[in-house]
């Protein structure tokens, strides 16, 4: 299935998988076309990949790539010439063996799988692809969208897949391929979307150039969009879908499929419930002044590239740092903290987590400055053991924050470990950059019970992370329970996991089957009950049984995806023990389904194609964008910028891509393209960027007090734009130097920089809170004397005071 002369094919190799320029190799892929179709809240999402072998030999292409990790994937075929092949669902191995039999015999095969290690990385093999020859793949997927802090859907397309950090020791195959500069992907990509639902569509915003939204009505409930001439591949593909009342309670019933067999999960209706839970503003304003706040950073090499494609070119680690001084000074008197940081190994600040004062955060915050993205690779693992081995502090709920650009190798193994952990934390996450793993960040926030968020494009990372932290200091939603009220002859079996997590405006979503038949007009009841700061609550949804016309089965497949990849944790946590039968439940539900899981593979063999393909057979790994601006040139090897001595990340991706193509071509030959990457790993210096000017919020920001005042001083003074004897010459006689800074720094953020309340708003909480806990005298003097002073006309109760 290679050629026989590795010894000279492996620099080949290496230059089609990325490390080297492939100009003088011809890559078989040449265009991606995507289809996006949103209903909703859930997208359908149909990719074609069209290949051309210019070569005067059959070649096999393998095309690694991601996709978003809650997707289900659920069609493949394959069009040659006049014959299309529709793949089917097989438990993994069997399908393995039937790809390398008809290779093997000179039929053409093509093999879809999900890698074992993370759910949002799929490998695609072409075979037997004779000379001259074109084929085109069908693949399509269903998704969820998820809902953005401003409400908005998003959708994301990964266009790109960065080296994902292999812990060291670790023995499991992994199929990853690295990737190149934008610049050097050899194929092009089209996209449209077509957007429906029950509300009008106010806007649709992307990281990318749009041609200008077309409604298809005169409500403005339909919409298509598509994707400006010339992108280039330099960014994953987002789009943020914006409905007018876009927190209405929905529920869609689907019919069973006619040929599947009644009382079957295809067979039966599904229902798919989608809640918003709203909470007073009583409790909404009743922020938790205690808890134990642990901050992961991630260190590595790659936290060193750029946030993002503007002119600003901020690094990540650089946001990191300006967000954790946020945090920091955001902090509630009384509770506890403690910040890790990781790379191939981790540190942390203090031994243990320590009470919020001035001291610690001064501590702490000198450390923050220090902080640059120098600790290597990507090993997330160990710092989370370590932080789940700490005794939880009494009476102080512990709140993790994790960030990471996502590139990690053992995605499943570090999303058991925080579920296994669930019970005495919440975990908040933050995908930072181009091609951060959907399947590590979402899958980590779901198990440990917090909440998700991307940072990408042109976002800020600061509003984000305040939002979550809002979150966890929301108080916790306890005794979660959902009731359903059907019709006696109907019977239901909830599809999804408990619901552990209630957050205010986020979706709560719920598949269920429902087995038994009901009259033409029945109707069908779901209560949702909680209890938030000592009161009781509850959400009530009345919904039709009548099945929704023209449905399809998108919401099949995604409650199949669901207790999949429900069924698939239950089988690790259990792997070992005898009777579980967990594999062979999924690999059942995955081929009755047709949705992809980590046990089972797309197959599809042309044996039709007459005579057997003669020749030996070339190897071709088709290169992924890489979307990070730290290339030291596209024709030497492609690494981020790392310190002096950090070791390379994308080696050891090489000798663990090169150790799984030689066990899936039953070749021992690979071992040379493994020591070639070796001899990359030398140590490159790293071209210092050019920093930014420091932001007069942040600058602002940093001279509050842990107790959430302000001191009179000249630093204070520059921050504002004024001069130190302006200020004390405007104070007011007899108020205290620290309550007029106080103000006049609430009246510059007031003022000044509404633009950001969502960064400094729960600062300025506890300012107000200082001066409230104070008795403060002459407030209102100083507000006018400040208003005077800053030339701003901010009222006193705009300030909470």
């Amino acid at each position: 299935m290679v050629d026989s002369n590795l010894g000279h094919s492996s620099c080949a190799m290496m230059n089609c998988c990325g490390l080297l320029t492939f100009e003088k190799e011809p890559v078989p892929l040449k265009s991606i076309e995507v289809e996006l179709e949103v209903r909703d809240h859930v997208a359908t999402v149909v990719s074609t990949l069209n290949y051309e072998n210019k070569e005067d030999k059959p070649l096999e292409a393998v095309f690694v790539f991601p996709l978003p990790g809650d997707a289900a994937v659920c069609h493949f075929s394959a069009q040659i010439g006049q014959t299309q092949i529709v793949a089917e669902v097989k438990e993994k191995q069997k399908a393995r063996e039937e790809y390398d039999d008809a290779l093997s015999s000179g039929q053409q095969a093509f093999l879809l799988e999900e890698s074992d290690e993370s759910p949002d990385i799929f490998s695609l093999s072409v075979g037997s692809l004779p000379p001259a020859e074109s084929a085109s793949i069908r693949l399509e997927y269903v998704t969820e969208l998820a809902v953005q802090a401003d409400d908005g859907l998003r959708f994301c397309l990964p266009a790109v897949l960065n080296p994902r950090y292999q812990p060291q020791g670790s023995e499991d195959a992994l199929f990853q391929v690295t990737s190149v500069p934008a610049s050097l992907v050899p194929y092009s990509l089209s996209f449209s979307a077509r957007v429906s639902s029950p509300r009008p569509i106010s806007k649709v915003e992307s990281n990318c150039s749009l041609d200008p939204l077309q409604y298809l009505n005169t409500d403005q409930t339909q919409a298509t969009v598509k994707l400006a001439a010339g992108h280039k591949f330099d960014r994953d593909v987002e789009l943020l879908i914006y409905y007018k009342d876009a927190h209405q309670p929905t529920a869609v019933v689907e019919a069973g499929q006619a040929s599947a067999e009644l009382g079957s999960l295809m067979g039966d209706p599904v229902v798919m419930v989608s809640l918003y839970p709203e909470f007073t503003q009583s409790v909404m304003s009743s922020m938790a002044s205690c808890g134990e706040f642990v901050f992961l950073v991630d260190r590595s090499g790659s936290m060193d590239c750029a946030t993002n494609n503007t002119e600003q070119r901020e690094s990540r680690i650089s946001s990191a740092r300006d967000t954790l001084l946020l945090l920091l000074k955001s902090l509630p008197m009384g509770c506890y903290f403690n910040i890790y940081s990781f790379g191939s190994r981790y540190e942390h600040i203090f031994s243990k987590s320590v009470e919020y004062s001035q001291k610690t955060m001064e501590e702490a915050l000198k450390k923050v400055k220090e902080m640059e993205a120098d600790l290597g690779g990507t090993e997330i693992l160990e710092p989370l053991k370590h932080i789940y081995s700490q005794p939880c502090i009494q009476n102080q709920p512990r709140q993790l924050f994790v960030f990471t650009d996502g590139e990690v190798g053992n995605t499943k193994e570090v999303i058991d470990l925080v579920k296994k952990n669930s019970g005495s934390h919440r975990c908040f996450s933050f995908g930072i950059g181009e091609g951060a793993s959907s399947a590590l960040i979402n899958g980590m926030a779901k198990e440990g019970g917090g909440h998700a968020q991307f940072i990408t494009g042109t976002d800020r990372m600061q509003p984000k992370v305040m939002q979550s932290l809002r979150f966890a200091l929301q108080p916790a939603v306890v005794d979660i329970s959902v009731t359903w009220d059907l019709p006696k002859e109907v019977s239901v079996t909830v599809l999804s996991p408990p619901i552990t997590t209630l957050f205010q405006g986020q979706r709560s979503l719920i598949y269920a089957q429902l087995t038994g038949q009901s009259a033409e007009a029945a109707e069908g009841c779901v209560t949702l009950k909680y209890s938030l700061a000592g009161h009781p609550s509850e959400n009530q949804l009345h919904f039709s049984l009548r099945p929704a016309v023209d449905a399809g089965l998108t919401v099949h497949r995604l409650g199949a995806r669901t207790l999949i990849r429900s069924l698939e944790m239950e089988e690790r946590e259990h792997r070992g023990q005898q009777g579980g039968g967990v594999k062979e439940k999924v690999v059942q539900l995955s081929v009755q389904s047709g949705v992809s899981s980590s046990f089972t593979a797309f197959i599809a063999v042309n044996k039709d194609n007459g005579e057997a393909i003669q020749g030996p057979l070339v190897q071709r790994n088709i290169p992924t964008a890489l979307a990070m601006d730290c290339f030291l040139s596209s024709a030497t090897y492609g690494t981020c910028k790392m310190k002096k001595s950090a070791p390379l990340p994308i080696i050891g991706t090489f000798q663990k891509f090169s150790r799984w193509v030689g066990d899936r071509l039953h070749k021992k030959h690979f071992s040379s393209l493994a020591q070639h990457g070796a001899m990359a790993s030398q140590d490159f210096p790293a071209a210092v960027p050019e920093q930014p000017p420091r932001d007069p919020l942040l600058q602002l920001v940093s001279l509050q007090e842990a107790s959430g005042c302000w001191l009179l001083d000249p630093a204070l003074a520059a921050a504002l734009g004024q001069t130190n004897e302006e200020m004390e010459k405007s104070k007011p006689e007899k108020a205290s130097s620290e309550v007029w800074a106080t103000i006049l720094a609430l009246i510059w953020l007031h003022g000044f920089k509404m633009d950001a309340k969502d960064e400094w708003e729960l600062l300025a909480v506890k300012a107000a809170s200082w001066l409230q806990a104070h008795k403060a005298p002459f407030v209102s003097e100083c507000v006018d004397a400040g208003n005077v002073l800053l030339g701003c006309s901010v009222k006193k109760e705009a300030l909470g005071l």
